[in-house]
């Protein structure tokens, strides 16, 4: 099953949420479709690459893709990149941090010429008609970590910010009042987000967007400005990582 978040105009961003199956941990998976150009968001390993494979033909033409965007390292999302690029004509976009240890998923020169990569700062990445926000999300968990913005939905793909653990039938209801979602991420994010400074300075700078909704890779998506605003101003008060370490969390065992 596939949530068009939007779609009008010539644009569409489209959420997948239900491709992985068993004991991995649920993620999201986001297709951004503009006047024939596309790109794709985070799109896993290899537990969701033949199911995502089919479900973004309904859409685009997979072979035809712009891009493949990854806002981190980690295996669930980007660890079926080689296949991807050996299926589509696609550019891989990844932080500058993470440029050299993207090869360690693909084949021998597979990503030659065809990576894009995002300096620390951020960048605009066009896109049909529109460019795409990368906007810098360091620590938050990685330490090279990117979030991306629509400025056409009005979207914030958030990455692991606002990350909730939930039923998978529950998976396409959007949170529209904070509290019904602190439960299912409070504990997440005071273990994987890195400080609470960190968050603030975050927080202060997705004010300064137009946010209709904020969609993480895990869990449901917060629709919205009211629980948008909520959720900066919970995360900017939030204490966590090394905010919570003491020296009783480094002792030999």
């Amino acid at each position: 099953m596939a949530m068009e978040l939007y779609a009008k105009g010539g644009h569409a961003c489209v959420m997948f949420s239900d491709l992985v199956t068993g004991e991995a941990v649920q993620a999201n998976q986001f297709l951004i479709v503009d006047n024939g150009h596309a790109a794709l968001l985070d799109p896993g390993g290899e537990l969701t690459y033949t199911r995502l494979f089919m479900a973004v033909s309904d859409y685009t033409s997979v072979k035809g893709l712009d891009y493949v965007i990854a806002s981190h390292q980690d295996p669930d999302i980007v660890a079926s990149l080689n296949r991807w690029l050996v299926g589509t004509d696609c550019r891989a976009v990844v932080p500058e941090l993470w440029e050299r240890f993207i090869p360690h998923f693909t084949s021998r020169d597979r990503t030659r010429g065809r990576l894009v990569t995002i300096p620390d700062r951020g960048m605009d990445l066009r896109l049909g008609n529109i460019r795409i926000k990368a906007l810098p999300a360091h620590f938050l968990h990685a330490e090279g970590n990117f979030q991306f913005y629509d400025p056409q939905s009005k979207i914030l793909f958030s990455g692991d910010m606002g990350a909730n653990l939930v039923a998978s039938d529950d998976l396409y209801r959007p949170y529209k009042k904070l509290k019904d979602a602190i439960p299912h991420m409070e504990a997440f994010h005071r273990r994987y987000m890195n400080s609470r400074k960190v968050c603030r300075y975050w927080a202060n700078m997705v004010r300064e967007l137009d946010v209709e909704w904020l969609v993480p890779q895990h869990g449901r998506p917060f629709k919205g400005r009211k629980v948008v605003r909520e959720f900066l101003d919970w995360i900017s008060d939030l204490d966590c990582g090394i905010d919570l370490m003491t020296q009783a969390d480094y002792q030999i065992p």
